[in-house]
């Protein structure tokens, strides 16, 4: 390549890395988070037409109809994913990522020149990073596909599996830098996607979602290492720019549910404490009919939706968007609660109303709604439990303990949207239910929600 070429092309990766950062930017709100995704995904085209054009790889043809196949199964997967599975799709996307950093590493493993410590402690590195994120993600993966229990999982003797897994991957490691030997690399690759495996196992619950985000730094990470093996200036920014976002994403969830990273990964270690029940409860609650929240609705000056994954389960965002829109026309000021971790990942909710095109200035977050509730009329949720239960504001004993919820109990009136009396995510019983000031309307939420609309329409 002639050097004017080489300008061009670095000149190039500037601007991709630039389109990256303004997708991060843009993607951080709801009004601006389809235009990210447009700036990113432009960002992702130039660099892999760069590459081809700063390399002029061998084996052309084979490289483009892989590139094909695996972009036209990106396409169907996310043209057919439901907005319930979004999580596990992005958590089999980190996966192939982090499947991808470990392929790298162990093809230039030998590649390296003999005593070129740096280059292969980086390689080494990138395995071992690559491989967590790749198992690990598969596990998280079955645990939302609900394809093994979400509830944590500890093999007899962890401690000790933990200690020897460990300490493979350090003499692995070590036996890698040292004999620069490909069956070296492939030997710390296997111990690696053990460790994977052995270190989400035993997270459970409400704090599955929160390992996503983790695990997507962990991929970042490997990525931006494979870029120093490649020297490829732009896979070491773009990489470590995912990881960076990971890691910050990582610390908002785990502060929005009042728990330290290190007790998600190792907390169930010391006695399961994100263990909880996945009983159905038998304690009388007062139930109504539609027609008779409808009233109570019709006649309230102030109402808050709390959306929540079942919301999303039942496709129902466009019908209560249409119940507000009721409930507007009425004279009611109606706002949305959104929690950072209703759902099953952060801005599942936010994405899903959007959808349904719910005004933006109507999502108030946690922080800033918390201090309404106590002067709303009636709080209605609609698939939401773990989120808006008092039972995190104990000190501890919970699987969500400490962790900061919306204030629901503090209005006058909480209407309940629920299939069954069966626990959230967390596993453990919404002591909410119980209040005397809560009635619950058990059935599907879309028909739930169109039921009361129609029975709006005739007050």
């Amino acid at each position: 390549m002639t050097e004017v070429a080489s300008t061009w092309v670095d000149l190039g990766y500037l601007v991709a890395v630039v389109c990256f950062i303004l997708a991060l930017k843009a993607m951080s709100s709801p009004r601006t988070a389809r235009v990210g995704n447009l700036i990113g995904a432009a960002g992702a085209v130039l660099a892999v037409v760069l590459v081809f054009l700063a390399s002029q790889p061998d084996h052309l043809v084979p490289i483009l109809v892989t590139l094909a196949v695996g972009g036209l199964a990106g396409v169907i997967a996310g043209r057919r994913v439901a907005m319930t599975a979004m999580p596990q799709l992005v958590a089999i996307f980190n996966g192939v990522g982090g499947g991808a950093a470990v392929l790298v590493a162990l093809l230039e493993i030998p590649e390296i020149a003999n005593g070129a410590i740096p280059e292969l402690l980086t390689a080494t590195l990138t395995g071992v990073i690559g491989a967590v994120s790749f198992s690990g993600s598969l596990v998280t993966f079955a645990k939302l596909q609900a394809i093994m229990t979400a509830r944590p999982i500890v093999p007899p003797r962890v401690r000790w599996i933990w200690a020897g897994l460990v300490l493979g991957t350090v003499g692995a490691g070590a036996l890698t830098v040292l004999t620069g030997q490909a069956w070296a690399g492939i030997v710390l690759a296997v111990i690696a996607l053990a460790l994977g495996v052995l270190l989400l196992l035993p997270v459970g619950g409400a704090d599955v979602p929160i390992t996503i985000s983790l695990l997507n730094a962990f991929t970042g990470v490997s990525v931006a290492s494979g870029g120093y093996l490649l020297e490829n200036t732009l896979m070491l920014v773009s990489g470590t720019l995912v990881g960076a976002a990971g890691l910050l994403l990582t610390r908002l969830m785990a502060i929005a549910m009042g728990r330290s990273v290190t007790n998600i990964l190792f907390g169930a270690l010391r006695g399961g404490s994100t263990l909880g029940a996945t009983h159905e409860s038998n304690r009388p609650v007062r139930s109504g009919q539609p027609e008779d929240i409808a009233i109570l609705l019709g006649y309230a000056g102030r109402v808050i939706i709390v959306p929540g994954y079942g919301l999303a389960v039942a496709q129902a965002q466009h019908a209560v968007r249409e119940l507000a829109d009721v409930l507007a026309e009425r004279g009611t000021v109606v706002d949305y609660a959104i929690h950072p971790v209703a759902g099953r990942m952060p801005g599942h909710m936010n994405v899903l109303l959007a959808e349904a095109n719910v005004p933006y200035e109507q999502l108030r977050e946690m922080g800033e709604i918390n201090p309404d509730f106590k002067t709303a009329d009636v709080v209605l949720v609609v698939g939401a439990n773990d989120v808006v239960n008092p039972a995190a504001r104990q000190a501890a004993g919970t699987p969500i303990s400490g962790m900061p919820i919306l204030n629901v109990d503090e209005a006058k009136a909480v209407v309940f949207l629920k299939r069954s009396m069966r626990p959230g995510f967390a596993g453990i019983e919404n002591e909410l239910l119980y209040d005397p000031k809560t009635t619950l309307l058990f059935g599907d939420a879309k028909e739930s929600l169109t039921k009361l609309t129609a029975a709006l329409k005739t007050l």
